[in-house]
């Protein structure tokens, strides 16, 4: 019995010192300088037991005792064991592998390859690096962070932005790059008006990338060329946006984000206005007004028999009489009932709220809850975001609901089961008009207005009395507007309503066929459903409307992949890959309108229409392409590598003789690093080499010529053929691709260089090209046309400074793209670019031997003796007629992002650059014309005003004059700057107003901390909480465009290069908290 109670005691003790010793140790796995190592593996040596790194780094593992020791494994570093000891809390620091090169990355169809591997340019950017200043839309978030990609964006809230890798590729199609989530294409369309891409009108509705969650982004990885894009055929001809989201991750873990960001307007976007002059168009050459010094109407008003001053409230310009306090003159708010000084004159004088006054603070919110999890056969994550915009105009706001849910479990050791769903849920009000339209308030505030009207009058007048109540009336006895609403009637009444359900995600089954091949089928869906609402109020400039746009839009991909992987010998291994997809996508849309008027006023129906409305608009469409592909690669020695694809593709909207189509490549890559690995100092070295045909089918409707059903003709139906005559042998257009490259890295990847030239010439351009109207038709669709681009890319990689607890990086992109439009159908040197042209007659164009996209406008007249500027008689330059003018393709473009990370705190900051390109302003066309800005005010070199219609007031335009016998002469003629004459859309040529679109941006500044785990851990409740201060577009360095952000477009599209009615640009300045539970 004695031993029995001594071996039980024994027994205790040890299960005792056994549970002692077993304890929970939680930790962090970073780098060298510090930042996280995510997904990390770490497992207890001789043991199964092993844990998960998050995306940050941190992990929890149970470890069997003191001397257990901890194998941590990450690709792109040197395994490392660590013994447990008896912490609670270690942080394990994993030095990177110089000649490790497994780094993996998502190519084409999300295969996961290793870097070394690749025999074309990508380039990754990370989440954190994506959402480091976080913004609405994700395109505008790799601004300055890729090389190659060229990113413009509209002001506007919510509005679209245009993204472009190397250059414009197609004269007539789309130009931006495709996005793929998870190995799923996603539409990335903007369907605005033509009308608003012209710059005539309309709502900017935004791209559907804006719909991506950029809190669900792991990762992005950019194919630019056509070799690493090959696969994805009739799609790759512009490059393709990979996105990774994040996975789950092993045991329960709650991340929660919430933020808020505001804002202020960027005083250097702002108009600059003069502050001497008044409304009215003074010209003596071209009448007066009727009061004695010509600049005012001349009226009885107030019955006393004596005519008094009444200022030109039927003029929108400000080339008006000089302000004088001592002069008392009747203005607008002298005839409108209900303001304060109704009935009364004023003194003319400047006023002391001009429409800078206009613009209110944006804000943002953002909050997020990210719900993951995870065990040895799957994970499984469910998020949610919400984010609500203010926009800087009155009555505009945007919000967003996100959910995302993503999940894989093995349910054997051969097939795993995964999918994924995201839906989005974005509504909008008062977005802002764009474009040459009273909708767009600043049309008025750059171009034509009124600067001795106050803006608080304004806001005054609308508030007290909800009318139209404007500067800007029909008469002494008629208050409605004549050119412009009251821009708060505008914004209060006149505002549009949009809607947007967008669903995407797939399901997939991975079947293990050996451990060397698998095959892959997986389902997707792409679809969503718009409406957008617009409305002119009764009592607006204009007919009052109503009218609505619906539209929906689906794709399925049907995708079935068999993945080889497998080592032929120890040194020669093979990769292949061989693949079906079946692609579907159906459009529908309809618009309808009233006519004639609201019956009604502030109800927006159809119903209200004051006459029948006209039969709606309907557009459907459906296409299907059928691709085959199949990719092998061939690796020796981690040394050199030889990759070949090849895809056909057979699609429904060519012609069934053109309709299938092949698209090859073929790459080879040399590490020649392998062969000097005795050299310490270099990295790695590699040389790669690609040539690639991709491109694009046609869209629907290009091949059969149809009819148009026009209005009926009282009962009789009427039908006519199209006005374009389509191509029944229509083919793809082609982009065949050659692409060279050197990647360089030295001293443990401390310094690293990657160099990439690229050529591309898409041929086969689908046009549609003028006709005789003799044949019956305006134009006909055509296979013509060459447009080359090439250029280089340079990045480079490099940590000055790495100490244990300090690190300095810096990553800096540079590129340089030059295009060409090689070729046109024959007889044809121009395309004009969208089929119109834009206010003022500017247009843009593909024109034969010039860069795409130039600007074409009117230009001095140019002597040819002297190379000077022809004066007419008149005193004023003569105007020549339309040319190229313009470029706007930048010369380079660039971004350079610095790094500070000390222990726990970071700060890091993006200088974002554009070198060259030009663009045509017309709100400095018209503003000037109209008399708004400094520049038509001042004294000549005689002291005299140059406004001054006096002998010595004026300016002498530098030019010369031709004589009856031909000859010149320097001009000496004076002329005064006037209403009519002498500056912007009066008297000057478009080319005038051609400015050059470089800038230099502070983009981004990130401040973030992390808690001290030893805090953290105390509270028993986090695992971590991260601190951040954000601010984005802080500061523009350098810029040449007056009064306007560079930057600044109508939005997505090939018409690039044309700036009207420009919204100021928004400094933002935020916080985010992360907790980690």
């Amino acid at each position: 019995m004695k031993k029995i109670v001594q071996l039980f005691t024994m027994l205790m003790v040890s299960t005792s010192l056994a549970y002692a010793q077993q304890h929970q140790v939680s930790g962090k796995v970073t780098g060298e300088d510090g930042s996280p190592v995510p997904f990390a593996t770490i497992k207890i040596k001789n043991n199964t037991t092993g844990a998960l790194a998050d995306n940050d780094g941190r992990f929890s593992i149970t470890v069997p005792g003191n001397d257990a020791v901890l194998q941590v494994h990450s690709i792109g570093y040197q395994p490392r064991e660590i013994t447990a000891g008896n912490v609670l809390s270690i942080t394990i620091t994993l030095i990177s592998d110089s000649k490790n090169l497994g780094e993996l990355v998502v190519t084409a169809m999300n295969v996961k390859r290793k870097k070394n591997e690749l025999a074309y340019s990508s380039q990754v950017v990370s989440g954190d690096e994506l959402n480091r200043a976080r913004t609405s839309n994700i395109v505008n978030s790799l601004s300055g962070k890729v090389a190659g990609l060229q990113v413009s964006q509209n002001n506007t809230m919510g509005g679209s932005s245009n993204i472009v890798l190397r250059g414009s590729k197609s004269i007539s199609f789309n130009n931006q790059a495709l996005f793929v989530i998870d190995g799923v294409p996603v539409d990335n369309s903007n369907k605005n008006s033509g009308t608003q891409m012209l710059g005539r009108g309309g709502y900017d509705y935004g791209n559907a990338a804006a719909d991506i969650n950029q809190d669900d982004v792991e990762s992005v990885n950019v194919l630019k060329g056509a070799a690493a894009t090959a696969l994805y055929g009739s799609r790759a001809a512009n490059g393709v946006i990979m996105i990774t989201t994040k996975k789950g991750r092993k045991g329960l873990g709650i991340t929660v984000n919430t933020g808020v960001t505001f804002g202020a307007i960027d005083k250097s976007t702002l108009p600059v206005y003069q502050k001497q002059f008044g409304e009215g168009y003074y010209d003596p050459q071209g009448g007066t007004y009727g009061s004695p010094d010509g600049y005012f109407f001349y009226e009885d008003v107030n019955g006393d028999g004596v005519k008094d001053l009444i200022s030109p409230f039927t003029e929108d310009a400000s080339f008006g009489a000089p302000y004088n306090p001592n002069l008392m003159v009747y203005d607008w708010r002298s005839f409108y009932k209900g303001s304060p000084t109704y009935g009364k004159p004023q003194p003319f004088v400047a006023p002391k709220h001009d429409p800078n006054s206009f613009y209110e603070n944006p804000l943002t919110t953002n909050n997020s809850i990210l719900i993951d999890g995870g065990g040895d056969n799957g994970y499984f994550k469910l998020g949610y975001t919400k984010t609500s915009e203010k926009g800087i105009l009155p009555n505009s706001k945007l919000g967003k609901d996100m959910v995302n849910f993503g999940a894989s479990y093995k349910i054997s050791d051969r097939l795993t089961a995964s999918g994924s769903i995201n839906y989005t849920f974005t509504n909008g009000k008062g977005r802002y008009g764009t474009g040459y339209d009273p909708n767009n308030i600043m049309r008025s505030f750059r171009q034509f207005y009124a600067l001795n009207v106050d803006m608080m009058d304004l806001k005054a007048a609308y508030f007290s009395t909800g009318k139209n109540a404007t500067w800007n009336m029909k008469s002494i006895t008629d208050p409605s507007p004549l050119y412009e609403n009251n821009p708060y009637w505008t914004r209060y009444k006149n505002f549009e309503t949009d809607e947007r359900y967008r669903y995407f995600g797939n399901a997939a089954l991975n079947y293990k066929l050996a451990s060397w091949l698998d095959v892959l089928g997986r389902v997707s869906l792409d679809s969503y459903s718009e409406m957008q609402d617009e409305r002119i109020a009764v009592g607006s400039k204009g007919v009052s409307s109503f009218n609505r746009f619906n539209r929906m839009f689906s794709e399925y991909n049907y995708d079935l992949l068999l993945n080889v992987n497998k080592n032929i010998t120890k040194d020669l291994n093979f990769k292949g890959l061989l693949g079906s997809n079946i692609r579907r996508t159906k459009v529908s849309s309809i618009f309808a309108a009233t006519n004639g008027g609201l019956s009604a006023p502030d109800l927006y129906t159809l119903d209200n229409s004051k006459n029948p409305i006209l039969a709606p608009t309907e557009f459907l469409s459906e296409a299907q392409v059928d691709g085959i592909f199949a990719g092998a690669n061939l690796g020796y020695k981690e040394m050199l590598f030889l990759d070949a694809t090849v895809r056909r593709d057979r699609s429904s909207t060519l012609p069934e003789h053109n309709n299938t189509y092949y698209y090859p490549s073929i790459s080879g890559g040399f590490v020649f690093s392998q062969l000097l690995k005795n050299i310490s100092w270099l990295s790695l070295g590699k040389i790669r080499l690609n040539y690639a045909e991709v491109g694009s089918d046609a869209p629907p409707l290009n091949v059969l010529t149809t009819y148009d059903k026009p209005t009926p003709f009282g009962n009789a139906l009427l039908f006519s053929v199209a006005g374009r005559l389509n191509n029944p042998d229509l083919q793809p257009e082609r982009t065949k691709s050659a692409e060279g490259g050197l990647e360089l890295s030295f001293f443990r990847n401390r310094l690293g260089f990657d160099i990439t030239w690229y050529k591309t010439n898409t041929v086969n351009q689908i046009l549609a090209t003028p006709v005789s109207t003799a044949s019956g038709y305006t134009s006909k669709v055509v296979n013509a046309g060459n447009v080359e681009n090439k250029g280089i890319e340079i990045t480079v990689n490099a940590t000055p400074v790495k100490t244990p607890d300090f690190s300095w990086t810096v990553n800096l992109n540079w590129a340089r793209n030059r295009n060409k439009v090689l070729s046109l159908p024959a007889g044809i040197d121009n395309v004009l670019l969208g089929g119109g042209t834009f206010q003022s007659g500017i247009s843009l164009n593909a024109s034969l031997n010039q860069p795409y996209g130039v600007i074409r406008g009117t230009d001095f007249v140019i002597d040819p003796a002297t190379g000077q500027r022809i004066v007419g008689d008149n005193g004023y330059y003569k105007i020549g007629g339309n040319g190229v003018i313009g470029n706007p393709n930048p010369d380079w473009i660039g971004g350079v992002t610095n790094t500070f990370k000390y222990k726990n705190l970071s700060l890091s900051f993006l200088v974002d650059m554009r070198q060259g390109g030009q663009l045509f302003s017309l709100d400095m066309f018209y503003g000037t014309g109209a008399g708004l800005y400094p520049n038509t005010t001042g004294l000549n070199e005689l002291g005299k005003s140059v406004r001054d219609t006096g002998p010595d007031g004026g300016v002498i335009y530098q030019g010369v004059t031709i004589d009856a016998n031909g000859k010149s002469q320097p001009n000496t003629k004076r002329v005064p700057y006037t209403g009519q004459r002498g500056l912007g859309s009066n008297s000057s040529p478009h080319s005038e107003f051609i400015y050059d679109a470089s800038y230099v941006k502070l983009r981004e500044v990130a401040i973030n901390y992390t808690l001290p785990q030893a805090l953290i851990s105390k509270t028993g409740l986090f695992k971590g909480i991260d601190i951040a201060v954000i601010a984005r577009n802080l500061w523009i360095i350098h810029k040449n465009l007056p009064y306007a952000d560079p930057e600044d477009n109508l939005g997505a599209g090939n018409l690039q290069g044309f700036m009207g009615g420009s919204y100021p640009t928004a400094r933002t300045f935020g916080f985010n908290l992360k907790f980690r539970f």
